[in-house]
């Protein structure tokens, strides 16, 4: 599917505010509305917009530490990628795994309440997970720019 310039305008304005109404949207972009919906509807089913969240405030919530966990296992067999990507699938506070080409073989973004509470995920969750052989934690002082936004 071909995205074209009015496509990547309404991509835009949806990353900003998912909550928009159709009438707005279809306003900001400069269509008519029936035309706008139409657009949204094709980017929905085509896979474009995956999905409509509540972006929560960590501090708020009382998670305001994240730590960035690299995981290294103790081999590289389907099976032992398998496991530990279904077990730390169901992990609650690991807000993102991505597996890695380098030294480490995962890393994971987990949030916290604070150190203790990091504490208590490590031995309950991270050091239990199937076929870990190291894992590497470290403590984002700040955050400096985080974004859900895509480029278009």
């Amino acid at each position: 599917m071909e995205i074209d310039q009015i496509d990547r305008r309404i991509l835009a304005v949806l990353q900003k505010s998912g909550r928009m109404s159709n009438a707005d949207l279809a306003e900001k972009v400069h269509l008519s509305a029936s035309a706008c919906h139409r657009r949204v509807q094709r980017l929905e089913k085509e896979g474009i917009i995956r999905d409509y969240v509540a972006l929560l405030d960590p501090r708020k919530m009382g998670r305001p530490t994240t730590v960035f966990v690299e995981i290294t296992l103790s081999g590289q067999a389907d099976e032992v990628l398998d496991a530990f990507e279904k077990a730390v699938a169901r992990v609650p506070d690991v807000l993102e795994c991505h597996l890695m080409a380098g030294t480490a073989d995962y890393l994971l973004k987990v949030v916290a309440g604070d150190t203790e509470d990091f504490a208590r995920i490590h031995r309950k969750y991270l050091a239990t997970l199937p076929g870990v052989a190291q894992l590497q934690s470290s403590f984002a002082l700040r955050t400096v720019r985080q974004t859900t936004a895509l480029a278009v």
